[in-house]
């Protein structure tokens, strides 16, 4: 599971981001609101954690973008706003959830856990989705792919590639397979044009010291998997 954390008190940040990683979830943190959002809006997290007041964007305007845009994952809020309106106004921009400052850890442990699994419950198919490979999983609905602990932005074409290959982990994917997928009946590119994307997807998904995965079978065409 992905959280995002967005709050700009580092004394708070950094002892619960270690916390939420010990308990077994990838954290990433932003300080200020402005990259806050960026991240919230690259998808792929399963929770976000906001403070309400930030620099340059307040928590409050992050949520409300977000649900502009039909983005539905949930929000906890974190801020030292305790009136009934105040509550009342973060349900009202998106909120799922709202903790007032200073909280118990262990409280909000319990509410990240009751947010996955009510998030888990609605939106049962989201696991059907995405593809999955060793550590490698693809989430092609928003092209994007994770690889450890690291998110990956692909094309449109890098997307299909991508999935066509994990659907075909270990089979030999010829040249001709491969451009009958991603072109169709349209005329296919030139070799260079598929040469290049593999690179491409190549340079994405297998960083410095990582397993490669896209294997080339020389004069016949590619095999995708952990071991050639």
């Amino acid at each position: 599971m992905r959280i995002l954390l967005v709050d700009d008190e580092v004394e708070l940040t950094e002892p619960l981001s270690r916390l939420l990683t010990r308990e077994g979830y990838s954290v990433d943190v932003a300080y200020e609101g402005a990259e806050g959002s960026q991240l919230a809006l690259q998808g792929g997290y399963d929770l976000l954690i906001l403070d309400w007041m930030l620099p340059k964007r307040s928590g409050l305007e992050i949520c409300q973008q977000l649900r502009s845009q039909d983005v539905t994952t949930p929000v906890l809020f974190l801020t030292a706003k305790d009136t009934l309106d105040d509550r009342v106004l973060g349900l009202d921009a998106g909120a799922d959830d709202y903790l007032v400052k200073p909280f118990e850890l262990r409280e909000l442990l319990a509410r990240v856990r009751a947010l996955l699994r009510r998030s888990a419950a609605a939106e049962p198919s989201n696991a059907s989705q995405r593809l999955k490979v060793g550590e490698l999983e693809l989430d092609g609905e928003n092209q994007l792919a994770y690889r450890g602990d690291r998110l990956i932005e692909l094309s449109e074409k890098e997307s299909q590639l991508l999935d066509f290959f994990i659907r075909h982990a270990g089979q030999l994917l010829t040249h001709a397979q491969i451009h009958e997928h991603l072109w169709g009946d349209k005329e296919p590119p030139s070799s260079n044009v598929l040469a290049a994307l593999i690179r491409l997807l190549r340079r994405k998904i297998e960083a410095k010291g990582e397993t490669p995965l896209i294997h080339t079978v020389y004069g016949k065409g590619y095999r995708f998997g952990e071991s050639s």
